[in-house]
């Protein structure tokens, strides 16, 4: 069977849908992209907005009016939190965020009997971690490793947890054998992610946390780098930097969530910091690490939002010096809390995150222009504008070497010699 996949959302979307495809051409089935004549497609859709939403059953429609003989099937998070609605779709097979394996069993079904089926269950209930196969498509450099699912945070503007559950974490010797595996399928980084990842080991209940899981990482994978996904402020402590600075391969980019620079707004986004706290975790960081790349995201115009309050978070994401920051004007997510407060105009939204813009185009030349004259190890991915293209340890890309010279997947070092918009220039240093 040919089955073409379309995934909105995350990192971890992306990773399950990675491990879905190789679940299926392990089953026999031909992986195809979505523009081509498939006997199933699935859409593994996105939920953390309404726009989310919409995108999912925009691309629900569209193949079913495309492919009207074609098995349809929808999986992810939408799908888990918005039954009574996806229900009324025209699709075959409805499923949520869990057993993907189950699923794949259910879409061959599907092609065989033609019966609509929905299949649920109460992610609540949900204690086990579901094992999936690590990796990526053969000729990527960077592997995704998915180490955890599940949050409990609560955040005022989130449905996430509604959507996969409680914390579930991969188990140290699990990952580090799948950590190992990659390494021997040549990959040369590795991505640690999940949906909060900060709390891996919390359900465990060993006296494990997230540092020992990157320490584990690092040593089953020496000579591999490992990158680590979007992290809590409360992770980053002394101890953290002293034992995560001892490691070569990490990674020293760091992505803490911040969503606002203002305490009151922190407050009613349920977040479980302030700024000063933030602002201590940035400090470490930088004392532990060469010029670390902290990035993050801001919500604008969150919903009671004043002046005042946005004006105190463009003066603190100035004070902490992002390397690069994603800007969201706030998105009404129904069913949440904040979307029963008093919502700021989406045109206030909007003209708030063009001045944050403005402001994270600033530090982030700052930052580029901090990189020149310095040496990196790049991995080199494809060829760019004539050159080939490849990341620096702190995420930045870099152009070096000719495109002919296919250096794809090597690890070569560069020293930085000019910053042209959002992308580093150098030359190749001989080894």
């Amino acid at each position: 069977m040919k089955i073409a996949i379309y995934t909105l959302g995350c990192k971890v979307n992306q990773y399950e849908t990675q491990a879905m495809e190789r679940l299926l051409r392990e089953r026999g089935h031909e992986i195809v992209d979505l523009n081509q004549a498939a006997d199933a497609y699935v859409v593994n859709s996105c939920s953390v907005t309404a726009v989310s939403d919409q995108k999912s059953r925009q691309a629900l429609h569209k193949i079913r009016r495309e492919r009207p003989g074609a098995v349809l099937a929808l999986c992810g998070c939408y799908a888990q939190t918005h039954r009574s609605d996806v229900e009324k779709l025209d699709v075959d097979l409805i499923a949520g965020t869990g057993d993907r394996a189950g699923f794949i069993r259910l879409l061959e079904r599907s092609a065989e009997d033609r019966s609509r089926r929905t299949v649920l269950d109460r992610v609540f209930d949900r204690r086990a971690f579901e094992l999936l196969p690590a990796g990526g498509l053969e000729d990527r450099t960077r592997a995704m490793l998915k180490v955890e699912d599940g949050c409990v945070n609560f955040c005022s503007y989130c449905i996430i947890p509604y959507a996969r559950g409680p914390v579930r974490s991969l188990p140290p010797e699990t990952a580090a054998e799948q950590a190992a595996g990659l390494a021997a399928a040549g990959y040369r980084e590795i991505v640690l992610t999940g949906i909060e990842i900060s709390s891996w080991g919390a359900d465990l209940k060993n006296g494990l946390g997230l540092t020992d899981l990157i320490e584990t990482v690092c040593a089953a994978a020496p000579g591999v780098r490992v990158r680590l996904g979007s992290l809590e402020p409360r992770t980053v402590t002394e101890d953290f930097c002293r034992r995560c600075a001892a490691l070569p391969d990490l990674c020293p980019q760091f992505h803490l969530s911040l969503q606002s620079g203002c305490d009151e707004t922190l407050r009613r986004m349920n977040r479980k910091y302030d700024t000063a706290r933030y602002l201590r975790s940035v400090e470490l960081l930088n004392r532990h690490f060469d010029r670390p790349a902290v990035t993050t995201d801001l919500i604008t115009g969150f919903p009671e939002e004043t002046e005042a309050e946005f004006e105190r978070t463009l003066a603190f994401i100035r004070r902490c010096g992002f390397a690069r920051m994603h800007i969201f004007p706030y998105s009404v997510r129904p069913g949440t809390p904040a979307a029963e407060m008093s919502q700021v105009p989406k045109a206030v939204r909007a003209e708030r995150a063009a001045r944050a813009a403005a402001a994270a185009e600033e530090m982030r030349a700052a930052y580029l222009r901090g990189c020149v004259g310095e040496t990196y190890s790049v991995l080199f991915e494809q060829p760019k504008r004539g050159r080939f293209s490849g990341h620096a340890p702190n995420y930045t890309e870099v152009l070096a070497g000719a495109a002919e010279a296919d250096l794809h997947n090597q690890v070569r070092s560069v020293r930085i010699t000019g910053a042209d918009g959002e992308i580093l220039t150098g030359e190749i240093l001989e080894d």
